[in-house]
């Protein structure tokens, strides 16, 4: 039940309760009123004047008594009846009020809940602004104003310090490349020296992948700033041009979000896919209702199928694995996913590899 519908039970309810007493109350009152037929009729006996002894009764007919029961029967039941029916018919009228009445005290909560419902990372102006007396739902929404001041506060610093760490982390990182290449270029270098080029310049692309990534996980988990729309069919078919062996089939999809994180998330699956592929296996793209991105990689445990979308997961190794991955590629797509208000799941094939679909709204 509803927050809504307990609150009409509980005005019903309280108001049924209280008419039940009050008819009680009315009931014992009107019956105690009403003489009993006896004492009716001896209340007519006439005393003589001169005389302590009271003057004869008159011979009450017992069909008057009688009638006297039955009438103070009938006017106890009718008051009983009557009044039992029309407090029904107002507990209906109450449950009826009730239900608007309840309607009208939670408003300032639907107010809340509509709000929270269009925040997102990329919009946090919205306020509730309540306004009436200081109550417990005015300062529950005051609270919830205070809560959105300190998330915009946070978000922004947080956009901030992604675009700083952008900026000074790969300065440092060209710098050191364009230093190792400029040295290998002499030609009196050792070969150890050429091989330990080699292997810095490996590290350095190494360093730029995984920042790449952060970013772009930052990016994406802060929501999108503007949406326009995109055909995913012709980015999908754009992509896999750009890999051998990658079969595509594809419906016309359009849908909204930034076409930089939906071609980021699409190259990470079809990377992912080719790279943990297994020789001479093949790697399937369709597009429809789902994106969904197929491959005959190696055997991957059920129970652990989840875990790759955590970041610097390679399936069974945990931070290790190819030097051409940064472990964050299945964690990007799932963040842009949910950052376009869809999701990302995945499933081991009994034959070996993954299917994982993309659902985007």
């Amino acid at each position: 039940m509803t927050v809504r519908g307990k609150l009409t039970a509980l005005y019903g309810g309280l108001f049924l309760l209280c008419g039940i007493v009050l008819l009680v109350i009315v009931y014992v009152l009107v019956r105690d009123a009403l003489p009993a037929p006896t004492e009716f009729t001896n209340r007519l006996g006439v005393p003589l004047p001169d005389s302590q002894v009271a003057a004869p009764r008159p011979p009450w007919d017992s069909v008057v008594i009688d009638s006297l029961e039955v009438y103070r029967s009938a006017t106890l039941t009718t008051l009983l009846v009557q009044s039992g029916a029309a407090l029904l018919i107002m507990a209906v009228v109450a449950v009826g009020l009730g239900w608007l009445v309840a309607r009208r005290v939670l408003r300032p909560l639907h107010d809340i809940t509509a709000t929270a419902r269009r925040l997102g990372a990329e919009d946090l102006g919205r306020r509730i602004e309540l306004s009436g007396p200081d109550d417990e739902l005015k300062e529950l929404a005051d609270t919830f104003d205070g809560m959105l001041d300190r998330l915009s506060r946070s978000f922004d610093s947080q956009r901030r310090f992604v675009a700083n760490a952008s900026h000074e982390l790969r300065t440092p990182l060209a710098l050191q490349r364009t230093l190792i290449d400029v040295a290998m270029l002499s030609d009196d270098v050792p070969a150890d020296m050429r091989l330990l080029g080699a292997r810095l310049v490996e590290a350095n692309e190494r360093t730029e992948r995984i920042l790449d990534g952060l970013l772009v996980l930052a990016r994406s988990d802060r929501g999108l700033s503007a949406r326009e729309p995109v055909r995913l069919d012709h980015l999908v078919e754009t992509v896999a041009g750009g890999f051998a062996g990658v079969e595509v089939r594809s419906r016309p999809w359009t849908v909204a979000g930034d076409p930089v994180l939906l071609e980021r998330l699409v190259v990470n699956l079809i990377d992912n896919a080719v790279s943990y592929n297994r020789p001479g296996g093949w790697v399937r793209v369709e597009v429809g209702d789902a994106l969904v991105v197929r491959n005959s990689g190696p055997f991957v445990d059920p129970d652990t199928v989840e875990s790759l979308f955590e970041p610097f997961r390679r399936g069974s190794h945990d931070r290790t694995g190819e030097a051409g991955h940064s472990g964050l590629g299945l964690s990007i797509v799932r963040s842009v996913a949910v950052a376009h208000g869809g999701s990302a799941t995945a499933r081991a094939r009994p034959d070996g590899g993954l299917d994982v679909t993309i659902r985007l709204p």
